[in-house]
């Protein structure tokens, strides 16, 4: 009996499956929060020889749709001007991306390479404080939930994130989102486990289908349930006409930086 990883509970085996396509697994779930998670996973190296697993086929849908989600969040919420932290941030898609737009945000991965947001990695000698860090398809992978959160939270008391909610009755073994083919997922969230981890750090928690807040700041939510309707019917075009892209500016520095 393993207690749970979010509210300290006890909780039970759920089911076993096969990860990887060859090692019996045991996944447990929290009676008191409904927290779904893994035994210790022994077999996360292997699962990381691709820090991207090969069936992630919408990298690039996924990413363009959360940088015209978080760039009206960003613009009506909290200080557009302020520096920004894409987290787990893969390949660099979407620290690249929010740059376009004009936000300016850096990038930060321990397991994946830059490749499309060279010279713009966090730099551990400046200020370690941002407005905000996303953190887009990563709490899933946290073996250690809170131990994680806290790391991320050294940053900003502001994070936005997404990751599926786990439904009431937990999906047979066939839901996608359990990944076992490339073993990566190790933490399913319930709604209240992740109100259990808002009030842990003292923070607030807004939910909004797969993107979550974890903010010291208070937002009515029927005002981002506005604001992101209204994205979808050119809210979007509104903010990125009054942010300044920082393409050129950006195309500039690094031309210099090459020179040197």
């Amino acid at each position: 009996m393993n207690n749970c990883k979010i509210c300290g509970s006890m909780s039970e085996i759920k089911f076993e499956e096969l990860v990887l396509k060859k090692y019996t697994v045991k996944y447990y779930q929290c009676t008191n929060c409904s927290f779904l998670f893994t035994e210790p996973p022994f077999w996360i190296e292997e699962a990381y020889n691709n820090p991207i697993n090969l069936s992630d086929t919408g990298i690039l849908t996924r990413n363009l749709y959360f940088a015209k989600l978080v760039s009206v969040l960003i613009y009506f919420f909290f200080n557009k001007n302020n520096k920004f932290l894409d987290y787990a941030g893969g390949y660099g898609i979407f620290t690249r991306l929010m740059r376009d737009i004009g936000f300016d945000f850096y990038w930060k991965d321990e397991y994946c390479e830059n490749v499309l947001a060279k010279g713009f990695e966090f730099d551990t000698t400046e200020d370690k404080k941002f407005e905000a860090v996303t953190a887009f398809e990563v709490f899933e992978h946290f073996s250690e939930p809170l131990n994680e959160i806290d790391k991320i939270l050294k940053f900003s008391d502001t994070i936005i994130f997404s990751t599926e909610i786990l439904p009431d009755k937990i999906p047979g073994t066939d839901w996608w989102y359990y990944g076992f083919d490339h073993g990566q997922h190790l933490s399913f969230y319930s709604k209240p486990s992740l109100k259990s981890i808002a009030h842990k750090f003292g923070l607030c928690f807004y939910s909004f289908d797969s993107v979550h807040i974890l903010t010291k700041r208070k937002i009515k939510p029927f005002l981002i349930k506005l604001v992101l309707t209204l994205r979808k019917i050119g809210l979007f075009s509104f903010v990125k006409l009054r942010m300044k892209s920082k393409l050129w500016e950006d195309h500039i520095k690094m031309k210099s930086r090459s020179a040197q």
